[in-house]
């Protein structure tokens, strides 16, 4: 903890930063999700939860100078809170933060957990960016992840925030759900794509049942094998594209005038643990269970249980459980990871890396990866395997043989 509030003291006022705050709660399972979250029936434990999230807001402004360029609200489902509780948090964030006029302040949001009031809530609060976990539209598909949504209900929530002044707007997809078939993902699109949201996320699910047990109940027998994941996104990227949305990096599509777009050409755009963005600060704080933080210095995780986060900021300490300080080596690995997850290209020493090299040469075969006058490049078809060509540099990841996820 000392260590993690020096790095935070070193962040000087004219420094930005950005906030996430952890909401871990929903009111009914989602089969597919890969989150970490908890199920409620009743309010009270939202709202104990709040409370130490309060007080951890408090200690972390203790130690922290810089002005805040964005604040991010994930989960769980962070608008299973009540309009009364966001809008006195929010109260508090800003009277501990110093928030610059223009920040973008997002909010992963249920469709089914949000009604007129929470939205005027929002708008009130300064809340930017809303981010609509769709998934998919087609009942059958909804029904065997347990997340029913009609796209008439989609539909009034986005009319609704656009009302209030909330139009930028993020529809999260997932390709390789149970039941999916060419033909009910191109639908899901088209429905997507007549609600026009300025960003669409194209995420590959991520069926790992050892990690998440409730995605046992997924029946397995009727996910797509990796061919028909790969027809599938392949098939949907086009249609966006045919849209006139701009692909970025692995799972991201924008509209030409959106700020996604401007990074990406001018080689700003950043990944952090929320997906691709804008935001450019030069730490993330996490707040809450299980919560991350990104520093210069390295990366601090909270506590992921309840009970452990309580009792800690009870004693007045902030809740992390683990951590690791990056050597010079691992940033420059960082560097690498990061510019080809953002512009698919990188500058590469090979004699420095040719053990990647080595493990990059199927994928030069293929021609889904070239190397030529010390850049490395990554084909636009193999955007989707993005990731797995990225990580050939995170010299955290065991090479031993190990379970993966049929996400690629």
């Amino acid at each position: 903890m000392k260590m993690y509030c020096e790095w935070l003291e070193t962040l000087e006022p004219r420094d930005t930063l950005s906030l996430y705050f952890h909401i871990p709660y929903c009111q009914k399972l989602c089969w597919f999700c890969g989150c970490h979250t908890k199920i409620v029936n009743h309010y009270e434990p939202i709202l104990n939860y709040l409370d130490f999230l309060e007080r951890e807001v408090e200690l972390v402004a203790r130690h922290v100078t810089s002005t805040v360029q964005h604040v991010h609200f994930g989960g769980g489902s962070p608008t299973i809170l009540k309009p009364d509780d966001f809008l006195r948090f929010m109260d508090l964030v800003r009277q501990c933060f110093t928030i610059n006029p223009d920040a973008e302040i997002a909010v992963e949001m249920d469709p089914r957990n949000v009604d007129e009031k929470k939205i005027a809530v929002y708008a009130q609060t300064g809340v930017t960016r809303a981010s609509l976990g769709v998934q998919d539209f087609n009942p059958r598909v909804q029904k065997a992840i347990n997340r029913v949504q009609s796209y008439t209900l989609v539909r009034r929530v986005v009319e609704t925030l656009r009302a209030k002044g909330i139009n930028a707007l993020n529809l999260d997809l997932i390709y390789g759900l149970p039941f999916q078939t060419l033909k009910s993902i191109t639908e899901t699109i088209e429905q997507t794509l007549s609600l026009e949201p300025s960003r669409i996320s194209l995420f590959g699910y991520a069926h790992v049942p050892w990690m998440k047990k409730h995605q046992k109940l997924v029946p397995e027998e009727a996910l797509p094998d990796s061919e028909q994941r790969r027809y599938m996104y392949e098939y949907a990227a086009s249609i966006l594209k045919d849209a006139g949305y701009i692909a970025i990096g692995l799972d991201h599509f924008a509209q030409p005038h959106d700020d996604l777009v401007l990074s990406t050409n001018n080689k700003t755009l950043q990944r952090n643990f929320q997906g691709y963005t804008t935001d450019t600060a030069k730490a993330l704080i996490g707040m809450g269970v299980s919560a991350i933080s990104s520093m210069p210095q390295g990366y601090v995780q909270n506590t992921t249980s309840g009970i452990d986060y309580a009792q800690i900021i009870k004693e007045g300490d902030l809740p992390l459980s683990r951590g690791i300080v990056l050597t010079e080596e691992d940033k420059l690995r960082r560097d690498i990871i990061m510019a080809l997850m953002c512009t698919m290209e990188a500058p590469l020493d090979s004699t420095s890396y040719s053990k990647e090299m080595a493990l990059l040469k199927p994928y030069i075969e293929t021609g889904d990866v070239s190397y030529e006058d010390g850049m490395l490049k990554v084909h636009p078809s193999a955007r989707n395997r993005l990731r797995m060509i990225a990580s050939i540099f995170d010299s955290y990841l065991s090479t031993a043989d190990h379970r993966y996820s049929c996400a690629s």
